[in-house]
């Protein structure tokens, strides 16, 4: 505490110097999705925590950013999906904007990816196909919470979820007509690679017409 009982915390000394990896155009996928799997795997095998989470951006109807971590459930050449309730605050903005942000930060590696794109829900099927697949508590969590609203205790929740554990005590458990994916369609890529001296090697791909072009960014 400084003088007068104000919060003051000097974090200049917090640093560190990348030094694990470089990364190189002549070593890159030509394709941004096979870099964004070959990266994937890497942090798989490095045993990363969580390395399917993956902050994702949204904007308001009045221009605020809002940002929250979800996890990648499915990824290939036609986008990457993550499954929510539909009422949630992150699908009410993207109801009314559709553009959207994410980003994979895996530390260890010192690496992260961003992808900017267009988030559009997925079919009923395939939302269901997955909501299948999810266990029997996650289903039940799906009907239980009416995510984003204000709730005046964890009570509540739990007494919900005592109430549909009775109502689906067969294990059946239907999929909400509330709750299902959204595809994010990238358009652009970023490869982050932490370098020394704060150099980093920074790459992005841009999509042009069926065609993706690979550019250098400065750190």
């Amino acid at each position: 505490m400084t003088e007068g009982g104000s919060m003051s915390l000097d974090l200049s000394h917090l640093r560190e110097n990348y030094t694990k990896d470089g990364l190189d155009v002549n070593n890159l996928e030509k394709n941004p999705f096979g870099q964004f799997e070959k990266w994937f795997r890497e942090a798989l095998d490095a045993k990363q925590p969580e390395p399917n989470a993956m902050i994702i951006a949204t904007v308001d109807s009045n221009g605020q950013p809002w940002t929250r971590t979800v996890l990648l459930k499915h990824f290939d050449e036609k986008g990457f999906v993550f499954y929510t309730n539909y009422n949630s605050n992150k699908s009410r903005q993207l109801e009314q904007n559709s553009k959207i942000s994410l980003m994979f930060l895996w530390l260890e590696l010192e690496r992260q990816i961003i992808i900017n794109g267009i988030a559009e829900k997925v079919s009923t099927m395939e939302s269901m196909t997955y909501f299948m697949k999810r266990p029997f508590s996650s289903q039940l969590g799906a009907w239980v919470s009416s995510q984003s609203s204000v709730i005046t205790s964890r009570k509540i929740l739990e007494m919900k979820l005592d109430e549909m554990k009775r109502k689906f005590a067969e294990g059946k458990v239907p999929l909400p007509d509330f709750w299902g994916g959204f595809r994010v369609i990238p358009q652009r890529f970023e490869f982050w690679q932490g370098r020394p001296s704060r150099l980093h090697d920074r790459f992005q791909f841009l999509k042009e017409g069926n065609d993706w072009t690979i550019e250098r960014l400065a750190p």
